[in-house]
């Protein structure tokens, strides 16, 4: 099956970005641990999760959303919000890994969103710098939720991981679960990667040899950086081969040094979804 999406002009994708950051001041709700009520939303909360064997602290944000709304997935798409996470004020941290569960892939009056509908429980692993020590998760989080209209929502949370919790959360063992395969478990046998300059960026082309996952499969492209806008991938497929193609414009609007084996690609298709890290040029 072949998604034939065409790419915006400059001036959209600029319109596009503007819109975003405007967006993004609408609504602000400053919670101690939880957000209740602002317009779509049950409940915004960290689940804090416990600490692991490792030494990291697995965590997790909760949102709970009235029926038939949405949030969007870390890719949007052209018609969502992008969810944006500033960890800066928290202590005892090195990083932050999340992992995003299986979204859905929605389309509206030609316009490609990627979501999650009434309720996410998105893991978050934490890796501090003294193992033994609490962690205090500082975050601003910044998400929009949406039915026949959006709502941006800004959260801040401020909550105290001890080093003591030990005892594991079965719904986020459930929602890292439901992650997407990763490309060796979903019997990927090779990704290669054309890049080419564009006026305003550069244009890949993803040649992926691997198994169907069913239904009338899309291919999401992410670039190293976030603040890279990518287009929505005209994706086919033809026998092992799933082809997807992709603008990616950063804020300078030229093209520029892009790292392939740093592109991430998603496949999402009626029966599972596919996280693939990065493809070979040449």
């Amino acid at each position: 099956m072949k998604h034939t999406v065409p790419s915006p002009s400059t001036d959209l994708r600029q319109i596009l970005r503007l819109v975003t950051v405007i967006l993004a001041g609408w609504l602000t709700v400053t919670p101690a641990f939880s957000a209740q009520d602002p317009t779509g939303v049950r409940s915004i909360e960290i689940l804090p999760g416990w600490r692991m064997s490792d030494g990291t602290h697995m965590a997790a944000l909760s949102v709970e959303l009235e029926p038939g709304w949405k949030t969007y997935w870390r890719a949007p798409g052209d018609a969502g919000i992008p969810p944006h996470f500033d960890w800066t004020g928290s202590k005892n941290v090195k990083n932050v890994r999340m992992f995003w569960p299986r979204p859905e892939v929605v389309t509206v009056a030609g316009m490609r969103s990627i979501v999650y509908h009434d309720e996410v429980v998105i893991p978050l692993q934490l890796a501090p710098k003294s193992p033994d020590a609490p962690i205090e998760m500082q975050v601003e989080l910044n998400l929009g939720v949406c039915k026949d209209i959006c709502i941006p929502v800004n959260l801040n949370f401020d909550i105290a991981l001890p080093a003591s919790q030990t005892t594991p959360d079965a719904v986020i063992r459930a929602a890292l679960a439901s992650q997407p395969e990763s490309a060796k478990q979903a019997g990927v046998r090779s990704v290669s990667c054309a890049v080419a300059p564009i006026r305003d960026g550069m244009h890949v082309t993803a040649m992926i040899d691997m198994p169907p996952t069913g239904g009338d499969e899309v291919a999401v492209l992410e670039g190293p950086d976030p603040s890279i806008w990518v287009s929505d991938a005209q994706t086919s497929r033809k026998g092992s081969i799933l082809t997807a193609s992709a603008d990616m414009v950063p804020a300078s609007n030229a093209p520029f040094a892009l790292d392939s084996t740093k592109i991430r690609i998603t496949i999402l298709g009626q029966d599972r979804a596919v996280d693939i890290q990065g493809c070979t040029t040449g």
